[in-house]
């Protein structure tokens, strides 16, 4: 099976499964946190996948569905509570990487709160912490009346609050995107469960933990979020005493979004992958050993791309799609399709 496949797989919680995958190789990097998700539904957005699949060149990347999210168990009640956030994660770590060894997490949006109390929680296991689009206390959000009329919003109509979130979320999104964005709130969660899951970001708290985190930690956040403001970013750096700050530019909340490769490059970096810049045409090795098909292929890999979805714009059959990426992964001396695709992003063929 290609590294790149994603095969959901289930841990018991209490009394409910929590699905998960892990895509990619080499350590796990277990990321998470959105304010909704699906494993199986964001697998199929190609910017998502993109994402995921640049950091999976050099880390398995785990991700997993909260419960009553996604393709977890969904008659289960979510977190309430940061201590319930932390013992989910507790449960997918010891399922997908049992015993001492190292992690690295990637804590995204409201999900920077319970990664960084798992670093503070597991100084011995954490060897980097990335947090993107984070906050502290997520009372800081907005207002209390703002926060009320959200509540409200979606505790009387979902399927406005989903829109009106969705709004928040893509500001520079076509009205598709958004509408698209915002069904695929309402496929990942119920209004029930929305509605638990919001008042749990905004009861968020994790300003006396985060003196605690000792693991390097990288935080990144964009200039002009609208979800999540600069400033608390910020905030969440200043408390962090191993942590380094980074601005990026963009109002978009989610990191597969907008400039995402400034993000993977980033996190990259911080994880220790070797980034430089592409060798010189005719150069030995690297992209000089590839046709011109070949590297074409390669920058649709890169974007996500399907073997199917790259055949039909080439006219060609999956099969020999296929068989030109087995090639391409020859040349340039990878492992996995993820690998190809983490390789051409850091040499900037895409």
């Amino acid at each position: 099976m290609d590294p790149e496949d994603q095969v959901v797989r289930y841990t018991q919680h209490g009394s409910s499964p929590i699905a998960w995958s892990a895509v990619g190789q080499g350590p796990p990097l277990f990321v998470g946190g959105w304010w909704s998700s699906h494993l199986e539904l964001d697998w199929r957005n190609t910017g998502f996948r993109r994402f995921v699949s640049s950091l999976a060149g050099y880390r398995t990347v785990i991700r997993y569905d909260r419960p009553g999210v996604g393709a977890s168990d969904r008659r289960a009640l979510p977190a309430r509570t940061l201590e319930e956030e932390l013992a989910t994660l507790e449960a997918i770590v010891d399922e997908a990487a049992p015993g001492p060894g190292a992690i690295a997490l990637f804590g995204g949006s409201s999900g920077s709160g319970v990664a960084a109390l798992f670093a503070a929680r597991h100084p011995e296991r954490v060897t980097r912490l990335v947090l993107y689009g984070g906050y502290a206390r997520g009372a800081d959000l907005a207002p209390p009346a703002a926060r009320a009329a959200m509540i409200a919003v979606i505790d009387q109509h979902w399927g406005l609050g989903s829109r009106v979130l969705a709004d928040l979320f893509l500001p520079d999104a076509t009205a598709e995107e958004r509408a698209e964005f915002a069904e695929f709130q309402r496929l990942s969660a119920s209004r029930e469960v929305a509605l638990a899951s919001l008042r749990a970001v905004y009861d968020f708290d994790v300003t006396d933990q985060l003196g605690e985190v000792l693991a390097p930690t990288l935080v990144l956040h964009r200039r002009d979020d609208r979800a999540i403001p600069f400033a608390l970013g910020k905030d969440l750096a200043g408390r962090i005493r191993t942590a380094r700050f980074v601005a990026l530019e963009g109002d978009d909340h989610f990191p597969w979004r907008g400039d995402a490769d400034s993000v993977t490059r980033e996190t990259l970096s911080f994880l220790g992958a070797p980034l430089g810049p592409a060798p010189p045409h005719g150069a030995p090795g690297g992209s000089a050993r590839l046709t011109e098909r070949e590297r074409d292929v390669l920058r649709r890999v890169a974007r996500g791309e399907t073997d199917v979805e790259i055949a039909a714009h080439f006219l060609l059959s999956p099969h020999t799609v296929h068989r030109h990426i087995a090639n391409i992964r020859t040349k340039l001396g990878v492992p996995s399709r993820a690998a190809a695709a983490a390789w051409a992003l850091r040499h900037e063929l895409i």
